[in-house]
């Protein structure tokens, strides 16, 4: 076999590939059993049929078909490796000659990782949010542990913001009551913007065993997105009752004796909270920083890849799940189509370019990933999905995603390694020391930016 490669563009290359007819041979002797065992012919037992009887019956074109279908994975996958390219997604491939008992020639169009070269990134610096803990910040802290543990007595008067009032709900589309729109013994809290829009108002100022009647937009159930008329009787109000503000509550609601040391924890609390923030607005700053010194061509093919696997995740997951369709989700962000459309290119684009930098500086900065820190990464991936982490690391191993996991712990390390190497500074002029444990956030700051972009770059094998 000979091949060449011509480079079309930083991202595409075309392999022209010759095969002697002599190479195909465990292909057509493949072709001939195959084609054995699915035909029969009188006078030959299954399996037992002579290739020239096959050739006679059924056409040498159909055995050559078969033949080269078997052979075109094996030969260009030997022309990628020789040629030592990282291919992207699925090759485009033109028989361009089949000369029976002389040769195969073909070509195979293909999208490859662009050559980048990372320049020095050491001078890199950026600006994030000082970490400022207020008293009202504690204050806000504080009182949100407060409502946790406040008590409700029922109350003979109107409904007013901030009551526990218990529902019975029954909701008509069309003048037809919804079989999965009735629901008796609702607890809910004016106000909390919990439930149905448009029940706030319903129900204030309604007393125990009054009702009311409005209209509102399903979220979900069978006819989300529909128009329906919902009435609400009241059953009880209760009025809310906050614990006060001493000792005795600071030794209800945590492991501390005095409200002073419950406000010094809340502020701790806090610092750490705000501290995350800072290192997680550090890297995506520094990313920006590095993604602008770098140039980076990205293939059409995976950007149009890319945009479709963000749009359908949008659009048959996370909106699904809110009962939302596409139109109404652009009406409630007051986007345009064409304004959803830029955006959704920007972040692929941006996602795409990311992992092919990260990939890069894993290379130069010769990056590994341990048993450990693998570990790590999947019991944190579990955990945000929702899984358990056996649950999970069997779906990654069955759906063959471990080197995916290992690509985003890696790009995380890459990252860590140049947001060490920038000068990060605050709002004060202070500049910020990252503790290597914000690493992990790293991580998984860089673990969704590339869906397609990562299952492109499999090798994928041709079909004529």
């Amino acid at each position: 076999m000979k091949s060449a490669v011509e480079t079309l563009n930083p991202t595409r290359v075309r392999l022209s590939i010759e095969v002697p007819f002599e190479e195909l041979k465990d292909s057509l002797d493949a072709a001939y059993k195959k084609i054995n065992q699915q035909v029969t012919v009188k006078g030959f037992r299954k399996g037992k049929i002579p290739a020239r009887i096959i050739d006679q019956r059924f056409g040498r074109g159909a055995v050559l078909e078969e033949a080269v279908n078997d052979a075109l994975p094996k030969f260009y996958t030997e022309a990628v490796n020789e040629a030592e390219l990282n291919v992207l997604g699925q090759p485009e491939v033109d028989i361009t000659e089949l000369k029976d008992g002389e040769t195969l020639n073909f070509t195979a169009e293909v999208d490859v990782r662009p050559t980048i070269e990372i320049p020095d990134y050491s001078g890199i610096e950026v600006e994030v949010d000082a970490i400022e803990v207020t008293e009202e910040d504690i204050d806000k802290s504080v009182e949100q542990l407060r409502e946790r543990f406040a008590a409700t007595s029922p109350v003979e008067r109107a409904a007013e913001d901030g009551d526990v009032v218990t529902l019975d709900l029954e909701a008509k589309v069309d003048g037809e009551v919804l079989e999965d729109g009735v629901a008796s013994g609702v607890s809910y809290t004016i106000g909390s913007g919990e439930l149905l829009e448009g029940v706030d108002a319903a129900v204030t100022g309604v007393e125990a065993g009054g009702e009311a009647t409005f209209t509102s937009e399903l979220k979900g159930g069978s006819a989300a997105g529909k128009e329906a008329e919902v009435t609400v009787k009241v059953t009880q109000v209760a009025a809310r009752e906050l614990p006060a503000l001493d000792d005795e509550f600071a030794q209800l609601a945590s492991e501390f004796d005095t409200l002073e040391e419950l406000r010094a924890d809340s502020r701790k609390r806090l610092e750490n909270m705000k501290q995350y923030d800072q290192a997680t607005q550090a890297q995506e700053r520094v990313l920006e920083k590095l993604l602008e010194l770098v140039e980076v061509p990205v293939p059409e093919k995976l950007l149009e890849d890319e945009i479709n696997t963000r749009k359908h995740n949008l659009e048959h997951h996370q909106l699904g799940q809110m009962g939302l369709d596409l139109e109404k989700y652009l009406e409630i962000q007051g986007k345009t189509v064409e304004e959803f459309d830029t955006e959704t290119r920007e972040a692929a684009v941006k996602g795409i370019k990311t992992q092919f930098v990260l990939d890069e500086l894993v290379n130069k900065e010769k990056l590994n990933v341990n048993q450990e820190e693998l570990t790590e990464h999947l019991m944190r991936r579990a955990a945000s999905s929702g899984m358990s982490p056996d649950q999970f690391a069997q779906a990654v191993v069955e759906g063959g995603q471990v080197p995916m996991l290992v690509g985003e712990v890696a790009r995380g390390k890459a990252l860590a390694v140049v947001v060490e190497a920038a000068t990060v500074k605050d709002t004060n002029g202070e500049i910020i020391d990252l503790d290597d444990e914000e690493e992990d956030e790293t991580t998984e700051a860089t673990s969704e930016e590339t869906p397609a972009a990562e299952a492109e770059s499999a090798e994928e094998k041709p079909e004529a």
